[in-house]
This record gives C-alpha cells, structure tokens and sequence, in this order.
C-alpha cells in the first residue's frame, strides 16, 4: 500500500455504528481521541480512523472481526512509544492498555507466565517480584511500555545484556489474522506440524505456506541476515530454519502489528538477581569506550552500556538527575558496567575480573565501583533519559530521530562509531552541538538523537539523503538499520539497502499468508511509505502562531508552537501508579486515558496549530476538545520536572483557558475559586467569617452553598478566627535576630485558613536569629487567577504585589513561603507570566522555602532540639516536587531529629481548585488513594502526616478518617527547644 493510498473511508459513522454494536468497549471516533492518537515517539503522524478500546481480547478480536467486513485497515497499540512510526496509521486503533492487562498465569517452577497485550513492564514484574522472578527485556521506557508493543517491536533494553531480545523470551502466542484466524503458535517440531497439518484447517493452510517459504528462502536467509545480537530489522525469518526450531512465535515478534494480532503471550522468566554493583569506566572520548567493549563482554556483565559527557551535559542543562553525576568517573565518555548475582563474592569476583582484563583497578581515578543500589539507580535514570533528554537542549538545535538505534557487530563498534561521526560532520550535523551517542554497546546498539532539519524541504530531502547513507555504512558493518526500536516507517523503505532481493521478497511474501489484503498497519515493513512521508512536520506543516500570549515560554524561544511540539512521545507521563519520586501524571493514572496524560494533551495541543492538511481540531483556542482533555489536568506542574523534556502542561492549560474564555461567560467555579483570595479579604473585613463557618458547617447549607458556586460537594475549608497578619499586627516583633530581616509572605491560605502554620514559623525563624517581618494589607501572589487561567488579572495582581515588596527586594531582603503553590508562583510563574522584570527576577531569586533559609541562609544553624526522634510520613507537595524541591527539607528534618518518609504518592488529588470544580470529585479521591490515604492509614497513631501544601492537608482532613496533616513549620517548633520553653 502506498503512501497516497492511507486515507480515511467516507462512512466513518456506519462504521463506528457497527463496532459499538459488535464491540464490549470503548469506541471513539471524535476529534479529540483521533488528535490524541494521531502520533507516536517517532517523525511521523497519520490520524488514525477511530480507536477502540476493548474490555477483553476476545472484544479485541470482535473489532477486526467488524473492520475486516468493512475493509479497513487495523493496527494495535500498547504504550505507544514507537520511535519508527509504526504505531500511528490511517486505520482503526486498538488500545489495549486500559483493560487487557492482566497477568493471566504464573508457573512458578517452569518459570513462565502468560500475559494480555496490555500489561505494563513495570507492572508485571511487581506482581512477579514475590516469586523472585521477572522478564528479562527491560527497555529504557519499563514503567509505561507494555508486553503487546514489546512483542510488536521486538524490544531489548539494557538487560538484553543477560536475557535477550523479546523474540529469546517468548514461548507461545495467541495471535489473530486479519481474516479472524485465531491460534496459538510456538517452536514447531516435526510431530507437532504433521498434527497440525493433519486438521485441513486455515491453520494449517498458514503452516504449510510457511514451511514453502522457509525451504525457498533457507538459503538466502542464512547468507541475508547479520550475525549480531541486535538484529531486529526485518521479519525474524530466521526462526524458522530447521536449526531455530521452526519457531513461529519468534516469526511473528517484532512484526509490528503487519502480520497478526497479538491477544495473549506466555513468555519466559528469569530469577532477580539479588546482588547488584555497578562499575563506571571512565574515557576520553566515547568510540574509544567502544572500544573495550569485547573484553568486558567476557567478564559477563548483565548490561553494559556507552554513553558519552554530552548526554550528561544536556541532561545537565535541562536539570534532570543531577544528584547523580557526582559519582562519576574521570572522563569525557563512560561505560556502564552491571553485574549481578545471587552472591556477593561472585559480583565482586566479577568486577575484579573485568578491572584486571583493562588493566585498572577500583583505585583508578577512571574507575567508580558503585555497590549504594541508590546511586546506581540515579546513573540509570541519566542513562533511560537519554532519548527524551537530548530532544530539546537549551542552546543546542533540536534533535529527531530517525537514526536512534542502529546496530553493529560489538567488536566493530568503535570504529563503526567514528565512522558515523564523520557522516555527521559531512552532513552539517556535528559542531559544538554535536549529536550525543550512547546506548546498548555491550551488543553494538547505538542510540543518537540528530539535529536534522525537519521543518524545510532542503531540510527534509538533507534528512533522506542521511538516512541512505547511513544505511549503506551500518550494512558494509555487517549490522542493522534497527536494533531496538523496529522499522515501522522509518526504515521500512531502506531495509532494499539492508537486506539481498530475495530477502525483501521473501518478506512480501510473509506479508502475504497472513495479510494477502494489505490491511494489517498497512505501509509499515513491506510496501513502505517513503522515510519523508507522513511527517509529523515537513515542510507542508503551517501552524498557526498565536501571538497574543501571557506566558513567555522561554524554554520554546518564547513561541507557543515550540511549546506544543515539546513533546516527543517518550510517555513516561503514562506510569500506572506515582513511582520513584515522580508525581506526573496523576489523571492518567487513575483513568488510563490517552487523552488525560500529558502526551495525549500536548498532542492535541499541537494539533490544535492546525498545520495539516488533514487536521481534526480545526477552531483554535475555542476547541472544545482540547477544553475536555485539559479539564482532568490537576495542574499539578509534575511534567514540568518528571518529564524528561519538561513540558509544563500546567502553564500550557492556563494559557489556554485564558483564550478558551475570552469575552465569553466561564464556568462558576472558575469565578469562585479564582477570586478567593478577594472574596476571603471581603469576609475578613467585614468580620464575616464566623458566619460564614457557621453557614458551611450545617450540612444542608453547605451543599446549597456548592450548588451555587457551581462546586462539587466537598467539604469546605474553615475560615480562621483570626488571620495572620491580625496575629502580627497586635504581636508584632519580639525578637531582633543578628541574622537580618527576612519578609514572611502571608498567603491566602495560611493568613486566613491555617494562621497557626504561619505563627509557628515565626517561631522557628526567630529562634535561627532572624528578625521577621509580615506586610500587612491584601496582598496575594495571584495563583488562583493563574490556574483558572484569568491571567490578564493574574499579571495586574503579580505586579500590585511586587510593588509593594519592591523596596524589600531592592535591599536584598528574603521572602520565605509556607505554602509552595505561592511560592512557586514566585520562583517560576511570575517571571514566565511577566517577562525578565527586574523586580519579579529578584522576587525568583530572593524567595525561598522554611527549609531554604534555614538549611542555606542561615549558617552554624544548630537548633536546641528535644530528645528523640518523631516517625513523620511526608506528602510533598506536587508544586514543591516541580520546582523547589526536597534537598533543604530533608536536611532540615534530619537536623531536629525527624526521621522522614517520603510518600512515592504523586499529587493529592485536590490540587487547589482542581478537587472542587465539577466533575473532578471521583478523580481527586482516586489519586488520593493511589497511595497518600492508604499510607496514613497503615501508619501509626504516633506518626505525624507532614503535608506542606494546605490543599495536601484539606484533602487529608476530609479522607483520612480523622488525621491531619501539619506543616513543617508546626513539626518543627515543636522539636525546638527555645530559651523561652
């Protein structure tokens, strides 16, 4: 099939009609979805025909039952990660994530299991981990790739070091053609397909084309493919030599959804190794690395990757994973050497052996041993970051892929490497900006991101033109286009340069046992789209610019555009459950919904730029599609540190709605919530708010008072008795310290909801030496109005406020925050919603957290504490986790004797305004009980809840059965031992 043969038939809505008929699902062919859908991690985008969404694969094999009578085009999704473009098509999409996950069978002592395509990596071997097993594959995107796409892609990973590729780990599938045949398939012996061939059934029709196939092409298959551990380009042909056991499971992994259906897998186990160390090697450049790479293969490594200092650097500029790069070697290029076992003395022998077959020792400045699995971890993390990492470096053009992850024989690598090197420099690609290399070198697979020019048609026909040379040096190595992430349409059309004539035909006549209508992800492997085809950009790609923004997006050079296309599709925002200190993103988690993760918003983002031809959200800022996928975002700033491009979906909504809303009615709630802090001084003066708490303390009242304000039925937060700055204004200062003055902000919501929060730290601070001081007056940071997106009010609120704190700023003096949503707001929103404004640049600089000034502003801090140590369980708040962070916090906390948990449980759920607006109820309470609730619940009556953020500690008092959360200021001036006590 042709490129100009993908198009969308006519009667979508008989269609549709007949698959929610047929279908026990979702189906979806509105805009929004098919936006969502529209691309994968790869160059290319095709708008999918509508998307199903089975409850069970039998429902799955229902659906292609339906598109095969209507003659349409099918292709399956797992996690939608694919860097070829083999998971975006004009077909009918099959998602199996949402429901087909389950983990059907474990067998323990043959150490297998059987799986539904759906089913995450990370997912999996959680479940498996009580058994002491795992699945050996483990690719940089394990915590939201799933075992269907890892079929699909014939996927690898770093540990394939020890275990393999997907195809070495897969015993049996259950797969369905496109004309409804349905089988389970495997190594076949010669008993095994008499039987088979014995039936007279399509079945066997399908075995006896494929032993004709295999007895044609043995011959040229044997001479046709590499001989190297990544060879993942092609159809896996060689499995069904006589010497591979006439496998067809192994046939069928890595076709990417161009041949079968998959709908279960039992696949092979292995034991976790329970004893782990990490070596880091030290290099002057990364081909030299390369270099050694056969000599340590002998030693027996679980992995063993490469990486250049420029991956570092970029992940550097981009801020991701710093804590880690002090544990690095000497060098400018690295390996990443892991060993495991289930002892320790036969790691360490391990290690020694590798060190003295290079002559080093654990001395050698070129040499790190890292047995703290902690540290080990940190490195990983640099390392999977890679392809996200180096998309959008600041000061560095932008890179694609397109050539991410080419392999070659691994005692070839290094001089494979500076080969490629010099194409770079021959294609303009190389310079201070050079592309960064690294990957899996342990099995000559390299990954790259390069710096084309996607946007131009000379950009684009430099981008073929590339891609054919490359293809061309990666085989006079004896290697592979792909070896790791497929062909899809990236190299589909360059596997002619790869592989002899007869193996391509060979490959067409695969394709056409089990697809002889060409309507399984058509255009992908046989019949290829061109490389230039089907670009997400290209040079017919004209976006509409907006101009009139609020935010100045200084990581997309100021343009709203850049910002749209930031994403590139890696999904780490589609973790199942908050992870590793991540937070992003929390709607997903609870819906398992495309649309309502980060990825799937930013893809209709960009679709809403309506660059294409064949766009399907067509009114700009009035799209109601993009309105609905925005309305789960809790805004909770997670993707903008946990995202390895660090798109920031929270500013990218509030822009949004600002123009979604123009001259134009908003919902209730947004005036309610978004005027708070008005309406709070409104009832502050006139002394309204006893009446007020009476009035919302009454059940029927308080649902009534919901009702109007166009709320969900929550509880609705006390208004205190007296505010903070009441407090101050008759305490005033007690204490002169001989540290200096530092301004306490007295947010809206500790000044007029939790005051005790803002006395306590007066308390604390004085007690450091320092003199504090309140404003007095309305005052307030403008968060609400920003995250409702009323941003014309938000900047007049921002620049009232950093005028009357001008003169402190000017003086040097320092702000302290006790709520991170507002202090966040002044360490990042401000300048982005106001530009490099002298004063709001100082009010960035000079605004830090309790834990900042007194971990970093206040030196020989030794504070008089109580004996013992207290049991805290700490819910960080998402806008501290995004921009302040954690480092002061637990080094304070370790200093007054606090022995501190921190909960891997994402956002709250209430998110500020989130949790009341309409609709967002069951979503907020189900991220809560992701893991915050549960966690207070199993945690001991003498445990205190930390919760700095007083939505984290609203939504605690309304869930967790009588427990509150307190903030560290309370913790604290509770520990300390002032003179006074």
């Amino acid at each position: 099939m042709t490129a100009q043969a993908a198009e969308t038939p006519a009667d979508t809505a008989t269609l549709r009609d007949r698959l929610v008929a047929a279908v026990d699902g979702e189906v979806r062919f509105d805009a929004g979805t098919r936006a969502a859908y529209s691309t994968d991690a790869s160059n290319y985008r095709q708008v999918p025909i509508g998307v199903v969404v089975p409850r069970t694969v039998d429902a799955g094999a229902d659906a292609i039952a339906v598109c095969r009578d209507a003659g349409v085009p099918v292709v399956s999704r797992g996690g939608g990660t694919s860097l070829a473009g083999q998971c975006t098509n004009v077909a009918v999409m099959i998602d199996w994530v949402k429901y087909c996950n389950a983990l059907v069978s474990v067998d323990v002592e043959a150490r297998t299991a059987v799986v539904e395509p759906g089913i995450v990596l990370d997912d999996l071997n959680r479940r498996l981990a009580v058994h002491g097993l795992e699945y050996g594959p483990r690719p940089a995107t394990h915590p939201n790739c799933t075992l269907g796409g890892m079929i699909g892609n014939n996927s690898c990973g770093a540990t394939a070091q020890r275990t393999g590729k997907v195809a070495d780990n897969i015993r049996r599938l259950d797969v369905i053609t496109y004309d409804g045949t349905r089988f389970w398939c495997g190594p076949t012996d010669d008993e095994a397909y008499a039987a088979i061939e014995h039936r007279g059934d399509p079945v066997s029709a399908i075995y006896r084309r494929l032993r004709r196939l295999r007895d044609e092409y043995a011959d040229d298959i044997r001479a046709g493919y590499p001989d190297i551990p990544r060879r993942v380009s092609g159809y896996n042909l060689d499995s069904l030599l006589p010497e591979n056991g006439f496998d067809v499971a192994g046939l069928l992994v890595g076709s990417e959804s161009t041949l079968v259906t998959v709908l279960r897998a039992e696949i092979d186990l292995v034991p976790v190794l329970p004893e782990e160390a990490l070596v880091m090697i030290g290099y002057d450049t990364v081909d030299l690395a390369a270099d050694d790479v056969p000599t340590i293969v002998r030693s027996g490594p679980v992995a063993l990757e490469g990486l250049d200092r420029r991956l570092i650097h970029d992940e550097y500029l981009e801020g991701l994973n710093s804590d880690a790069l002090d544990d690095l070697p000497e060098g400018n290029a690295f390996l990443m050497v892991q060993y495991g076992a289930r002892t320790r003395a036969d790691v360490d022998d391990a290690v020694r052996c590798a060190l003295d077959d290079l002559s080093l020792d654990r001395d050698d400045a070129r040499v790190a041993v890292l047995d703290d699995p902690s540290i080990a971890v940190e490195l990983w993390r640099v390392r999977e970051a890679g392809l996200g990492a180096t998309a959008h470096v600041p000061g560095h053009r932008e890179t694609w892929e397109g050539w991410e992850d080419s392999a070659v024989p691994p005692d070839r690598l290094g001089d494979y490497l500076r080969d490629l090197q010099s194409l770079y420099v021959r294609f303009g690609y190389a310079g201070e900006t050079a592309p960064s290399l690294y990957g899996h070198f342990g099995q000559g697979c390299v990954h790259t991101r390069i710096p084309f020019d996607l946007f131009s048609a000379d950009g684009v026909r430099h981008f073929r033109e590339f891609l054919v040379e490359a293809a061309g040096l990666v085989t006079r190595y004896g290697g592979s286009l792909s070896g790791e992430h497929g062909d899809g349409q990236a190299r589909g059309e360059l596997l002619s340069i790869m592989f002899p004539d007869r193996v391509v035909e060979a490959f067409g006549a695969l394709k056409h046992i089990f697809d002889p209508e060409g309507r399984m992800n058509p255009g992908k492997i046989v019949d290829p789209n061109p490389v230039d085809s089907f670009l997400r950009l290209g040079a017919q790609w004209y976006p509409k610019r907006p101009s009139d923004l609020h935010f100045g997006y200084p990581g997309g050079d100021g343009s709203f555009v850049s910002a749209a296309n930031r994403c590139v599709g890696v999904g780490k925002c589609r973790q199942t459950v908050p992870s590793s200190g991540s937070v992003m993103c929390p709607s997903y988690q609870v819906t398992g919904e495309e649309e309502h993760s980060t990825r799937g918003r930013s893809r209709l983002l960009f679709e809403m730029l309506d660059g294409h031809s064949d766009g399907v959200i067509t009114d700009g800022w009035r799209s109601t599609e993009v309105r609905d996928a925005l309305d789960l975002c809790l805004s909770c700033k997670g993707c903008k540190s946990d995202c390895p491009v660090n798109v920031d979906m929270a500013t990218y909504k509030a822009e949004f709605l600002s123009h979604h809303y123009a001259h134009r009615l908003r919902p209730r709630a947004h005036y309610v919530m978004g005027w708070l802090p008005l309406t709070g001084a409104v009832i502050g003066r006139a002394r309204l708010g006893a009446l007020v708490n009476a009035a919302t303390g009454r059940e029927t009242l308080a649902r009534l008072a919901t009702r109007l304000g166009g709320l969900e039925d929550r509880s609705i937060p006390r208004f205190a008795r007296r505010t903070l700055q009441q407090w101050w204004r008759r305490r005033g200062t007690e204490a002169r310290g001989s540290r200096g003055t530092v301004l306490l902000w007295p947010d809206t919501f500790t000044n007029r909801f939790h005051p005790d929060v803002g006395r306590a730290a007066v308390r604390v601070m004085e007690d450091a030496g320092w003199t504090v001081d309140i404003p007095g007056g309305d005052l307030c940071c403008g968060l609400t109005w920003i995250s409702t997106g009323q941003l014309g009010i938000a900047e007049v609120v921002l620049r009232r406020t950093i005028s009357r704190l001008a003169t402190h700023l000017r003086s040097g003096g320092l702000i302290v925050g006790l709520e991170p949503s507002c202090t966040a707001v002044f360490r990042s929103d401000a300048v982005d919603l106001l530009g490099e404004d002298e004063l709001a640049v100082r009010l960035r600089e000079q605004t830090v957290t309790l834990a900042e000034l007194l971990h970093d502003h206040t030196p020989g801090w030794a504070p008089n504490v109580q004996a013992g140590t207290v049991e805290a369980i700490v819910q960080t708040h998402c806008h501290q986790h995004a921009v302040m962070g954690v480092r002061a916090d637990r080094a304070v906390m370790s200093d007054v004797g606090i022995d501190a948990t921190y909960l891997d449980s994402g956002c709250c759920g209430l998110a500020g305004n989130f949790g009341f607006e309409p609709g967002h109820k069951g979503v907020s309470i189900a991220c809560a009980e992701q893991a915050l609730l549960p966690a207070i619940r199993d945690a001991g009556a003498s445990t205190q809840v930390l919760a700095d953020g007083f939505s984290c500690r609203t939504q605690i008092a309304e869930l967790a059965d009588g427990r509150e959360g307190r903030h560290l200021a309370q913790l604290l001036a509770d520990r300390i031992v002032s003179g006074d006590d």
